[in-house]
């Protein structure tokens, strides 16, 4: 923040010490330096108008009766891998369809719509600056390339990031975070705000536990210090281990979200 404005910054520069300098030419951004190195340009965050365009997708996501998921994770978690065995476990089961999220390449949206998965993607450096998250106006772009009269379930797999993506509202009706045990123990702490918003918790690539110094029970202990009430699934794509009850979970959570979209709806007619 500078001003009382919040700026996006080109990169995560949280708690560093940065200098700033205002662009000649565009007067609404920042040029951000860091160690005397040019990070980029930053641009202020309108979170109350992002909100906005959040609630018109909610409305159009309840105008077709979808429940949707925001998958959140730091890069290399493992969301894509577990996704699409989920995907395939779910095949005529639930209709679901993929926002993909990435900065750039086609890469884990390839990857996804190979299990026969209607996949929509936006790559945020094809003009929506490089991002290092999905906001709602990105997801609306993505909306019309989706089937939504045929789905019912959407899953956006949201930007690798433990920083940005859960500040920015787009439309979900739950937020699921997934956490590589890799990733160490105090994550919960140092970043509070992601572990905070979600409500459920993946533990996963627990298969490498064996192999790793981590201290399952302080995760425990970190992780219920921000978010008391959190539900926690451990998982393995690698070995299937809680895959089940993902999908388990999912198809309950869509259920229960489309019988509460048509409850209010009958009651506001």
């Amino acid at each position: 923040s500078f001003r009382r404005i919040r700026y996006e910054a080109p990169r995560d520069l949280r708690s560093r010490k940065v200098h700033i300098r205002f662009h000649r030419r565009q007067p609404d951004a920042v040029v951000v330096f860091f160690k005397g190195e040019r990070m980029g340009r930053a641009w202020p965050v309108d979170l109350l108008g992002n909100d906005r365009k959040a609630e018109d997708n909610r409305r159009e996501f309840r105008t077709h009766g979808v429940a949707v998921v925001n998958v959140m994770s730091s890069p290399g978690a493992g969301k894509t891998t577990l996704l699409r065995a989920v995907f395939e476990r779910l095949q005529g089961t639930l209709r679901a369809g993929v926002v993909e999220g990435d900065i750039e390449t086609s890469i884990d949206a390839d990857r996804l719509a190979a299990v026969g998965v209607p996949v929509s993607l936006v790559n945020t450096a094809n003009g929506f600056g490089g991002e290092c998250h999905l906001d709602a106006a990105m997801v609306r772009s993505a909306l019309p390339r989706l089937p939504l009269a045929d789905l019912d379930l959407v899953v956006i797999e949201n930007v690798g990031n433990l920083v940005c993506p859960a500040e920015f509202d787009v439309g979900e009706d739950a937020r699921l975070m997934v956490f590589s045990v890799t990733e160490g123990e105090e994550k919960p702490l140092k970043y509070p705000v992601m572990f905070r918003s979600a409500d459920v918790v993946i533990v996963n690539k627990t298969d490498l536990l064996p192999h790793l110094d981590f201290d399952l029970d302080r995760f425990y202990g970190n992780l219920r210090d921000v978010n008391p009430g959190v539900r926690v699934i451990e998982t393995s794509a690698r070995t299937g281990e809680g895959l089940d009850v993902v999908c388990d979970w999912l198809t309950s959570f869509t259920s229960d979200t489309r019988d509460t979209a048509d409850t209010a709806g009958t009651g506001s007619s």
